[in-house]
């Protein structure tokens, strides 16, 4: 049994945010100081998780033992100055990627987007990363990814690699991340990518997307293939490419 006290501590930390028939509760923010090229920078952290019932704080927490979580991943969000109020505000929709992100994989450009986000969101001095954790390998999962990445060493590219294990080339959904920006920030936002689905995504929701930030970088022979395939068959705007947000007429987007 979970004691009284502990529950007052985390109760006023708790959000509850309806999703659908279901419900996602979001936790924070926490303190969170990162090492960005030698300075300090300090974030605020949130994770979240979903469950199928509504509960409060006191049955949320005291289920959390037995949820077997750690079985599962969780995503979360690094929140950077006024989000919630500034005038301007960048967002990063990032997928999580074990290889590039914590191995520094030079497969693909991700540790570097991951990185690099985190600069230009503390550059700009308000902002938010979501660190998506059900999108490896654009939502395959780790296991499938290392299945794909076989096929992508037979020759194959990353797109026909998902197809020939059945699934869609981009199988990510960004409903639940939509849910919790909502929750953090009525107002516009920036998002840095290079997918135009994921714009689209946002504007199919209903928020207010005021335009779109490149990145790009971090090219070498190892990622050539993934970063043209990009391009070529997954439909991200080039380096050189304009998109205008508010006259776009994409289809609908692959969420």
């Amino acid at each position: 049994m979970i004691n009284s006290h502990t529950i007052q501590l985390l109760a006023p930390k708790i959000q509850t945010i309806p999703s659908g028939k279901e419900f996602i509760y979001l936790v924070g923010p926490i303190k969170l100081p990162v090492n960005l090229d030698g300075e300090t920078r300090i974030f605020q952290w949130y994770s979240w998780m979903k469950a199928e019932k509504e509960m409060d704080s006191r049955e949320l927490i005291e289920s959390l033992a037995a949820a077997e979580l750690a079985e599962r991943q969780q995503s979360s969000v690094l929140v950077y100055g006024d989000f919630a109020q500034a005038t301007e505000a960048l967002i990063r929709m990032h997928s999580i990627c074990h290889t590039g992100d914590i191995f520094g994989s030079k497969r693909c450009d991700c540790g570097f987007q991951l990185e690099q986000s985190m600069k230009m969101i503390a550059a700009h001095g308000a902002g938010a990363l979501f660190y998506l954790a059900n999108h490896e390998g654009r939502g395959i999962g780790l296991f499938s990814k290392a299945m794909a990445y076989l096929l992508q060493e037979e020759g194959m590219d990353t797109v026909d690699a998902n197809l020939q294990l059945g699934f869609t080339d981009d199988a990510r959904n960004y409903d639940d991340a939509i849910a919790v920006l909502r929750a953090l920030r009525p107002e516009p936002v920036t998002l840095i990518t290079n997918n135009p689905r994921k714009l689209a995504a946002l504007q199919e929701a209903g928020l207010n997307v005021g335009g779109r930030v490149p990145l790009w970088g971090d090219r070498s022979a190892y990622n050539e293939k993934y970063l043209q395939t990009k391009v070529n068959r997954s439909g991200h705007l080039s380096e050189s490419d304009v998109w205008d947000v508010a006259a776009s007429s994409l289809p609908h987007a692959q969420a």
